[in-house]
């Protein structure tokens, strides 16, 4: 350091400029600042303009916003000035004149007492007076400003009276700039409302932008689940953070007491010191204050907006106007997006619900209503119309064919869900693989192939209602989940952590007994027993005889109009045959067998080619009243019993594979799609539990 000699510190004052080039340095000065836009070398700035106006060797600033006061002298006194810029901020003058908002004239010398390490610095340098004057304007304090010089009295009251002018009007010019930039953030703000409605990528980008403005050192957003009532952070910008907080974490009052209170008493709450035992989140992150402004909807309060510092007392009252409508802004840009999100998601649903009606009309039954007035469908139709009115699960069971879909959709309709959507799913139709996107769906990326997000059907079907067929096909790694959604209505998407609810109905139906899959521990007893609420028995056809004439006059009719036949008798021989034949494939073999009889039939008389049904059907002169039949009936239940086993056994032998040369069809000395016929029509289904 180069010291001052005697001769030196006792020179006279170099003279003032004239007035009129000051007042126009000092107007340059204050649009210098006003255009600048980096607050970082503001200072610099500052020290550079006003060499051209005002005399002095060594200047200092107080930025309330940073942690120490900034010292800038003329290049004689080299690198030493480092001991002035290392005293704490509270023991400086600078930040005693913007704390009580006074200006100070002082002397360099031992008989000032009240900022003993300032005044022991700066006399070692050298300095020989002071003036501090407060940076601030009607209704912000933004500092303040210190002028040293190497004279002793370098500062008369007329030179006092210029320097508050031009504190005054760099106050002005820098709360002009800060207004400018606070704008600007508003209206980039504004524009995100409008540009962006990913909510997370818009919160994101938010909260970058209000740490840069107000110099924070994090800006976190806290939303409330509307269902749930659970805070959980959405966004969180703190580049120097320590890993304690993250995007997605559940808030609650144990983590941070203040953030919780602010959100249920809708009062902004500053904290000038962090107690860690009621905001221990935060002072793990080495947060020393914070900031907490509740974002208030129209209809509930939608979260918080949080800024903290790495030091203590960081924010003051000036702020609170500014964040308020910063917390205003983010507020409507939450309520936007949130919007945003139920409409596309409400247009993903409506697309996948055209979707899957569209599916629907091809792949929907030939009739529109149930036929028959036997006792036993009677019976059935008695047990749906009292369980439809009611939310309880109803589990189908019977044989394939029997038309458990058809009660499923009368469930549904005659039930309080009827205006919303009816969901099926075939459980045996959809491999292994695939089964939990359908019913749950999957996030863009969960697995190989998943190219965009699908909304499962329990999903689509909120409100409404999902039908399972096939129930007892599930897998068992599959079935707690279900399980969960039955009991706690609540479900994740493939390769999402996010929880969803459902309000859906589920209906289930089966061919198989559930019972013995529970005994032989290849389906969850509580699952069944979940499912096993009100079981509904669909009768095979052959228990309803008297409901076949009328289905295949029903049928007749519908494939006549279809086809555009004019079909009008049905010789009774023929109806005669069809009320004997035992219909195995129930209410789906007669419908294919009818559809191809009016194929076939090219007049007004119903053709129906009736040579396969007669070798299964007893003949009239065999028959000896109703006992003939029940023993012909007896006779072909042994004849399957026996080709089922055999099948059976054939399968298991060759690890349930069918085709191949070391497939069951070739043990069986059969071909393939032999084999396939009659497991068909015996309703053998490959064990998907094989290896």
């Amino acid at each position: 350091m180069t010291m001052l000699s005697t001769a030196e510190r006792l020179e006279v004052p170099r003279s003032t400029p004239a007035l009129g080039p000051r007042y126009e340095s000092l107007i340059r000065l204050a649009e210098a600042i006003r255009s600048h836009r980096d607050q970082k070398d503001l200072f610099q700035l500052l020290a550079d303009e006003l060499r051209q106006v005002v005399q002095f060797d060594a200047m200092a600033q107080c930025n309330p916003a940073g942690n120490k006061v900034n010292w800038h002298f003329s290049e004689a006194y080299g690198s030493e000035d480092c001991r002035v810029s290392d005293i704490p901020r509270e023991e400086t003058v600078a930040w005693w004149v913007h704390r009580t908002q006074e200006a100070v004239v002082l002397q360099v010398d031992s008989e000032e007492t009240r900022f003993r390490a300032t005044i022991e610095a700066l006399n070692k340098l050298g300095l020989r007076s002071l003036c501090a004057l407060p940076l601030s304007t009607a209704h912000s304090r933004l500092g303040s400003l210190v002028f040293g010089s190497r004279f002793a009295d370098a500062y008369s009251p007329e030179e006092v009276r210029f320097l508050s002018l031009v504190a005054g009007q760099i106050a002005l010019a820098m709360d002009d700039a800060l207004a400018q930039q606070r704008l600007k953030l508003l209206l980039d703000m504004t524009n995100g409302v409008v540009s962006k409605l990913d909510l997370r990528e818009l919160l994101r980008e938010v909260s970058a932008s209000v740490r840069r403005l107000m110099q924070s050192d994090g800006v976190g957003v806290v939303l409330s689940d509307p269902d749930s009532g659970e805070l959980r952070v959405y966004a969180f910008d703190k580049p120097e953070r320590k890993g304690i907080v993250h995007e997605g974490m559940s808030i609650t009052t144990e983590g941070s007491a203040t953030l919780v209170r602010a959100f249920q008493t809708r009062q902004a709450i500053c904290i000038a010191e962090v107690d860690s035992t009621l905001d221990p989140l935060a002072a793990a992150e080495g947060v020393k204050s914070m900031c907490h402004l509740p974002l208030i909807g129209r209809e509930r309060v939608l979260g918080v907006l949080s800024l903290a510092r790495d030091r203590e007392s960081a924010f003051g009252e000036e702020d609170a106007g500014f964040l308020g409508q910063v917390a205003n802004q983010i507020t409507l840009a939450v309520e936007n997006a949130i919007a945003y999100g139920e409409i596309a998601s409400l247009k993903d649903k409506l697309a996948q619900e055209v979707i899957y009606l569209q599916d629907e009309i091809r792949t929907e039954l030939k009739f529109e209503e149930i036929v028959g007035n036997s006792v036993a469908l009677r019976r059935v139709l008695a047990e749906i119309e009292t369980v439809a009115p009611t939310d309880s699960t109803v589990l189908i069971y019977g044989e394939t064919g029997t038309g458990k879909e058809l009660i499923a959709r009368a469930l549904h309709n005659l039930s309080s869900r009827k205006s919303n959507a009816f969901v099926k799913l075939n459980c045996a139709a959809i491999p292994t693989g695939l089964l939990e996107s359908e019913l749950f769906g999957h996030e863009k990326g969960a697995f190989t192939g998943a190219i965009a997000q699908r909304v499962g059907r329990f999903e689509l079907a909120n409100r409404g209602t999902v039908f399972l067929d096939e129930i007892g096909e599930i897998p068992l790694e599959l079935q707690p989940k279900l399980l969960r959604v039955l009991q706690e209505r609540e479900f994740e998407r493939l390769g999402s952590t996010r929880t969803l609810r459902s309000d859906a109905r589920l209906i289930a139906a089966t061919n198989r007994d559930l019972a013995a899959m529970v005994a032989e521990q290849k389906f969850r007893s509580d699952l069944y027993y979940r499912l096993n609420v009100f079981p509904v028995r669909m009768p095979p056809l052959r228990e309803r005889r008297e409901d076949i004439p009328l289905l295949v006059r029903h049928f007749v009719q519908e494939f006549s109009r279809r086809m555009n036949r004019g079909v009008e008798t049905i010789p009774s021989e023929t109806m005669s045959t069809l009320v004997r034949y035992d219909w195995p494939g129930n209410i789906r073999e007669l419908q294919n067998v009818i559809e191809r009889a009016v194929i076939v039939s090219t007049g007004p008389v119903l053709k129906v080619p009736l040579d396969d049904l007669k070798t299964r059907v007893p003949s009239v002169e065999f028959l000896n009243g109703g006992s003939a039949f029940e023993d012909a009936g007896k006779m072909r239940g042994v004849l399957e019993d026996a080709e089922r086993k055999q099948i059976l056994a054939a399968l298991k032998q060759t690890n349930w594979i069918v085709a191949g040369p070391k497939g069951a069809a070739a043990w069986l000395g059969m071909k393939r799609s032999t084999l396939q016929a009659h497991m068909q029509r015996l309703g053998i289904r490959v064990s998907r539990a094989a290896n």
